[in-house]
């Protein structure tokens, strides 16, 4: 069988730990013998992060840049135990902060839907999809560990020399300060990413802060949105007949529980990193939700919501058999290279993405799953693959269809 061409690149971005492994698996066994594979590759993982002191993650979001389309490995976010693990020279910031940040994009996430998997939460009928802003907040943050006592200041100096000046604490004793921004620039991406993928997916928006507390911080946020809406977006809205509103974060967790689904959630940086992960373990499994970064301009990076999964990679390094669920990565991969096709005009390579996301849904429902599904599914007599008996059931079932 004579291989998918491709026209561009993607830009590839190599990852950690057990997620390195499945990516490896995948290419090998679903991606490499059905396309002629053009990526224009970048190795995210901590060593070499380390090693080029980070350029290489500045170097891959202006690849993405350059060629519009690219897919995302899971990476380790270094904390003081991976500094000495990897004998790091700094601790180096998020990757994917840093990339959200070049690209001033917004991240939406969307759990992954088969038949046996059963939201935890009954009344879930449809996917809630979680619209996470890309940039800044404790992902650019700058901390200080205070040593003793004395007085925290914020200031801002003004390209005239005039400054603002607000106490933050006198402290008695040591403690910790961190200090956070963001733009309106970024706020009016953040927003118009969000109104315009509601009307493109006939969904409600929701969108959550804690203004009540945050009078000016996350206010600003409230503001910003509903000036855009009013203005841009609000008889588009009613002509679609889908609705927007804003309602507190405390107030939007309890509603969310008690709601249908098939809506999108806006939220602030960290609240919809955390979100995310609380929305796609309750719908059956971090590893079954799709994560896709969108910028303004229409660079698209797609990867897993989930993490390295560490465990499964100490255990696999020492020989022992592994059963990680790898659909996340399967669903980035032809995420983008869907992207690619439809942004290339290469139908061959969007219909391969869709055949391949049909083959993983359905060996998923023809009882083939990896133990994590199968400690929660509802079908019976399932059976329970390893990390790559599992990729290689799809590729069977990809064969097949």
């Amino acid at each position: 069988m004579e291989k998918i061409k491709m026209t561009t690149p993607l830009v590839e971005m190599d990852g950690d730990e057990m997620t390195r492994i499945l990516w490896k698996m995948i290419k090998d066994e679903l991606l490499l013998p059905y396309i002629d594979l053009k990526t224009e590759y970048y190795d995210l993982g901590l060593a070499h992060r380390d090693e080029t002191l980070d350029q290489v993650t500045i170097d891959s979001a202006e690849a993405t840049k350059k060629y519009g389309v690219a897919v995302k490995c899971a990476t380790i976010t270094p904390n003081a135990d991976r500094m000495t693990e990897y004998n790091l020279k700094e601790m180096w910031k998020s990757p994917n902060g840093t990339i959200r940040a070049a690209l001033d994009g917004t991240v939406f996430r969307t759990p992954i839907v088969v038949k046996g998997i059963e939201p935890c939460v009954r009344n879930w009928e449809k996917p809630i999809t979680l619209a996470r802003h890309a940039y800044g907040d404790v992902y650019k943050n700058t901390e200080i560990k205070v040593p003793g006592a004395g007085k925290a200041e914020l200031v801002f100096t003004a390209e005239d020399g005039t400054t603002i000046r607000e106490t933050i604490h006198d402290f008695k004793g040591s403690g910790i300060l961190q200090g956070i921004h963001n733009t309106d620039e970024s706020i009016t991406s953040f927003a118009k990413a969000c109104f315009n993928y509601a009307l493109d997916t006939k969904q409600d928006l929701w969108f959550a802060t804690k203004d009540t507390i945050s009078k000016k911080y996350d206010h600003n946020f409230k503001d910003i949105f509903q000036e855009i809406y009013d203005t841009e977006y609000k008889d588009k809205f009613e002509a679609a007949g889908i609705e927007y509103f804003y309602t507190l974060i405390d107030d939007a967790v309890a509603r969310v529980m008690k709601a249908k689904g098939g809506f999108i959630w806006a939220c602030k940086n960290y609240d919809g990193d955390v979100m995310s992960d609380m929305v796609s373990s309750a719908f059956g499994s971090l590893a079954m939700m799709t994560s896709v970064l969108v910028s303004p301009s229409g660079v698209y990076e797609y990867e897993a919501a989930h993490g390295t999964v560490q465990r499964h990679y100490y255990k696999h390094l020492k020989g022992e058999e592994t059963s990680t669920n790898s659909v996340a990565t399967i669903f980035a991969w032809t995420g983008a290279l869907r992207k690619r096709g439809e942004l290339d005009n290469n139908p061959e390579l969007v219909t391969f993405a869709d055949k391949l996301e049909s083959a993983t849904i359905r060996t998923i429902e023809s009882g083939k799953m990896t133990k994590d599904l199968a400690l929660i599914t509802s079908l019976q007599n399932v059976t329970v693959l390893n990390s790559e008996n599992f990729i290689k059931a799809i590729k069977a079932e990809y064969e097949a269809i």
